[in-house]
């Protein structure tokens, strides 16, 4: 075992930290300024965006790519087409529906729909977890409830 390789240093301590340091500067800018989104709102394309940036920045820090700005501006591409695809939605509310998925359909008048649980691959436990957190304790007091685009489930409670 090459001792050297898995415990020495190959570049400057104070590169590493001003990598470091930079790349996380960077991306909490890029995520407070830029994609300022409650939690509960992320789509498809924000969770594309975390993982090619953690794949694309992985270089830069490491010192794999030498300059800082060669991985900066691989991340302003990556969060354009982000902001880009976004503002496309918004803009064009039809684009929206060939890019996001519409809302599942999980009951429908009191009446759990089994093929929309089987996709989402929800259980009926799952089911009445989020129902109670919305206040509700019984599926037949639901007239629709649906899983969204973003991951939560809405209710429309019986009147």
């Amino acid at each position: 075992m090459d001792w050297d390789i898995l415990w020495g240093l190959h570049q400057p301590i104070g590169e590493t930290l001003l990598r470091g340091s930079f790349i996380y500067w960077m991306l909490f800018l890029i995520f407070r300024l830029i994609l300022r989104r409650d939690s509960g709102s992320v789509n498809i394309s924000d969770v594309l965006l975390v993982v090619i940036l953690s794949e694309a920045i992985q270089q830069p820090m490491a010192g794999e790519i030498e300059s800082l700005l060669e991985g900066l501006l691989l991340v302003g591409t990556l969060v354009f087409w982000n902001v880009l695809l976004d503002w496309f939605c918004y803009r064009f509310p039809a684009l929206q529906r060939y890019l996001e998925p519409p809302p599942l359909l999980l009951i429908r008048d009191g009446r759990v729909i089994r093929e929309g649980l089987r996709r989402e691959m929800i259980t009926l436990a799952d089911l009445h977890s989020k129902l109670r957190e919305q206040g509700i304790d019984d599926i037949a007091k639901v007239k629709r409830a649906y899983m969204e685009p973003n991951g939560n489930v809405s209710v429309i409670p019986k009147e």
